[in-house]
């Protein structure tokens, strides 16, 4: 789209160049079918790190059974809280920053946006950088990639580390540079292609191992142990307390696409096609894919005589070079699959929403995908489990402040064009809605900064309960301050049309 067309396109509907573009305008093509969203889900999950936090969370569980409470509670709040997100994003058509100015302000909602565009550029890179290992395990099993990867080294990683993040960064790119479209047909194939690899993985396995086993043959000390350095969770294993927190961080996983899963489902033709979408991609397909991942890690622990939780690794010992190739391929376009749909739109469309006359979609992808080049040489998310809880604690009390304003506050009812004029409906404090930052950040507060600094025992105790924690107080407070006549939260703010 040129200038000149912009600035036609914003003077006809009277929308302000400082808040529209085309790429942040009402979705008006939805070809994004049932189909379509039950791999946004397939290629979500279906990474090495969703691998990981599966296989983690089934050593916490104890036994097969309580894993599936677990998974399966935390699989049904994740549809339903999916649903809730998903339903505004098909009646309004518009991506997550746009939204979020309705509660946050047409400036304002550039806070939460760039909140979240931070967010998936650590998980760009987290992502990335597991996709290059699995290549990495593949390659170390010749000679001269080997040599390579023991002699060289560069900004803390070796040289053959260097080379695949590089050429998985650039995959991405170009998926990213064709627009959504593109994006749609390439999840569309990665989602199934993984799930393919992973029944492969689990059948090569328990055929090796001999019989068919869904336990972990470890001493309970030293079971509770490993679950914890793997998890993080200061839990007994297979205690209730252990049920309640694998379903609380199976939640908090997707503490990130709670927020712009309306990015996906704005493309959707309507509820049915989303809803069909969500029932098979979420619990149902959320359930299994942890099912085969505890199915696989106990196989793997019978076969090799030790709990291995990275995939990537079970399948570097195959002794079939055939095998490995594959599962590392699978891996690799499994794991782009996720970026691109988790970590890259996002970002493009948050970055766009702070500057929509000068960046683009593809421009804001690109931005991203920078910003997670620079942090590779720091590889902060090396410790997942508390990548994790700290992605939950920043995201819940956003998500609280924007649903409530949605579905209580305005009843599901948005006037979608003064999302984009900066004196209608959402101007607010001169754009800013003072209210909504005020609650997400007391919300923020009890979500983040008490963990680490509270009372003695508070951290681990409610840990893995950040998000909900964030969700509710900010949510409460937002409520209650909506209902309030403080001039400074009323002055200049219009009465709603």
């Amino acid at each position: 789209m040129t200038a000149t067309e912009d600035t036609t396109s914003t003077e006809s509907t009277g929308y302000s160049p400082r808040l529209y573009n085309d790429d942040l305008a009402p979705a008006t093509e939805r070809k994004w079918g049932a189909f379509s969203i039950f791999n946004v889900w397939t290629s979500d999950v279906h990474s090495l790190y969703g691998y990981f936090l599966a296989a983690s969370l089934f050593l916490v569980a104890g036994n097969t059974a309580k894993f599936l409470i677990g998974i399966g509670v935390g699989s049904l709040v994740i549809f339903w809280l999916m649903t809730l997100v998903g339903n505004a994003g098909v009646k309004t058509g518009v991506p997550y920053p746009v939204l979020a100015r309705a509660s946050f302000g047409t400036f304002g909602a550039n806070v939460p946006a760039l909140v979240r565009a931070i967010v998936a550029t650590f998980w760009y890179g987290a992502q990335t950088s597991a996709a290059a290992g699995a290549i990495v395990a593949f390659l170390t099993r010749y000679a001269g990639p080997r040599d390579f990867h023991e002699t060289t080294h560069l900004l803390g990683h070796s040289g053959l580390e260097v080379v695949c993040y590089l050429a998985v960064w650039a995959a991405q790119l170009l998926i990213i540079s064709k627009g959504m479209e593109t994006v749609r047909r390439f999840q569309d194939f990665a989602g199934p292609a993984v799930w393919l690899m992973m029944l492969v993985l689990a059948v090569a396995l328990s055929v090796k191992a001999g019989v068919l086993s869904f336990s972990v043959d470890m001493p309970a000390g030293d079971l509770a142990a490993l679950a914890k350095s793997a998890t993080g969770l200061s839990v007994t294993p297979g205690s209730a307390a252990a049920i309640a927190a694998i379903a609380a961080t199976w939640v908090t996983y997707f503490a990130a696409l709670f927020l712009n899963f309306g990015d996906f489902a704005r493309f959707t033709p309507n509820k049915q096609a989303l809803r069909k979408g969500n029932v098979w991609g979420l619990p149902v397909n959320l359930i299994l894919f942890s099912l085969v991942a505890a199915f696989t890690t106990a196989a793997a622990s019978k076969v090799y005589g030790e709990v291995i939780l990275e995939p990537a690794n079970i399948s570097a010992k195959f002794d079939s070079a055939f095998l490995v190739v594959l599962a590392a391929l699978t891996f690799a376009v499994a794991t782009l699959g996720i970026n691109v749909v988790a970590n890259f739109v996002s970002p493009a469309f948050d970055f766009a929403n702070v500057a929509p006359k000068y960046i683009t979609f593809k421009r804001g992808g690109l931005i991203a995908a920078g910003i997670a080049l620079l942090l590779y040489p720091l590889h902060p998310w090396d410790n997942a489990p508390s990548f994790v809880n700290a992605i939950g604690s920043t995201m819940g009390p956003i998500f609280g402040v924007i649903m409530v304003d949605y579905y209580l506050v305005r009843k599901a009812q948005i006037n979608v064009p003064a999302l984009y004029k900066e004196d209608g409906e959402f101007r607010f404090q001169g754009g800013w809605n003072i209210r909504a930052l005020v609650a997400g950040g007391i919300g923020a507060v009890f979500s983040s900064i008490l963990p680490v600094y509270g009372p003695s025992g508070y951290g681990a105790t409610l840990g893995p309960y950040t998000w909900f924690i964030g969700v509710a107080v900010a949510g409460v407070i937002y409520l209650a301050l909506s209902g309030a006549k403080s001039p400074l939260l009323t002055k200049n703010t219009p009465t709603p049309a």
